[in-house]
């Protein structure tokens, strides 16, 4: 039986919601980690609108597709070898792998511990499977206008874990076609002409093209030489641009976005040998 106590952080400027990772199980699936996922951010000083929205939403929430800003862990499962389809996903808990991942299913949930002091709470959660062991502290800070998403993974374990995870902030589109501009030159092939759904402007910011889409939407891998932290500005339709701020420089870069919205996910992948541990962040400034 766990304490249901409201997971939220407010200030005269936002109000951020976040998932209950013990107690909002019906809203968490095998696809995003369970703590740390902030579902939703209310802006005081535009009327309490909704600032974040989901590929789905809000016509028809679903567990794989999400809304506001998950993170992810799904694209590593730890799997034994000899396993089919039983696999550990970190920050979510022992899962049942489909071969359309989209299908992928909680067997067991991972229990969170979690506290709060102000407009910080600190979500902690240990998991371990066959020879691994980990464990894994999420914070999450409202200072501000800034929303600060802060990690820690430590392999508590006897094996090293290959770690892939993500981001998936949802944005709803802007009036206009511009959506993302990065800090880092893109790649001379980064978005040729041929690509379907977006195109290079000459202001340099990465535009939508062939639009309306449809539901299944736009997905491209950009590729960039960025050598520094990633600095992401994002068009939004009440605020102008909402600045991200990355602790790292990105391994994998795709961009996807549908009708109902638009989304990046800088990825950051490490092997992470027993007894270490990785620490990496992002801030969003609303």
């Amino acid at each position: 039986c766990f304490v249901v106590m409201p997971l939220h952080l407010d200030n005269d400027q936002l109000h951020v919601t976040l998932l209950d990772p013990n107690a909002d199980r019906d809203k968490l699936g095998a696809r995003y980690c369970h703590g740390g996922y902030i579902f939703q951010i209310v802006d005081h000083q535009h009327g309490d609108c909704e600032l974040l929205n989901g590929p789905q939403v809000p016509e028809l929430f679903n567990t794989f597709d999400g809304q506001g800003i998950p993170d992810a862990f799904n694209l590593s499962p730890l799997r034994a070898v000899g396993d089919v389809s039983e696999a550990l996903i970190i920050g979510v808990g022992l899962c049942e792998l489909d071969k359309n991942y989209r299908k992928d299913k909680v067997k067991t949930f991972s229990d969170w511990s979690f506290s709060q002091s102000g407009n910080k709470v600190v979500l902690t959660c240990e998991q371990s499977h066959h020879d691994w062991a980990l464990h894994l502290e999420r914070t999450v800070t409202l200072i501000g206008r800034t929303v600060r998403s802060e990690i820690v993974l430590k392999n508590t374990g006897q094996a090293p874990i290959p770690m892939r995870w993500f981001p998936h902030p949802f944005f709803p589109h802007n009036d206009g076609d511009a959506l993302c501009k990065i800090n880092a030159p893109l790649r001379d092939d980064a978005i040729t002409p041929q690509c379907p759904g977006y195109e290079v402007r000459p202001d340099g910011w990465i535009g939508r093209k062939a639009w309306p889409w449809d539901l299944p939407g736009q997905y491209h891998p950009l590729t960039h030489r960025a050598h520094a932290p990633l600095v992401i500005q994002q068009r939004h339709p009440k605020l102008g641009i909402v600045t991200a701020t990355c602790s790292y420089v990105p391994d994998f870069f795709p961009i996807w976005g549908n009708i109902n919205t638009f989304s990046w996910e800088p990825f950051y992948e490490r092997n992470i040998a027993p007894g270490s541990a990785e620490e990496w962040s992002i801030d969003y400034d609303f």
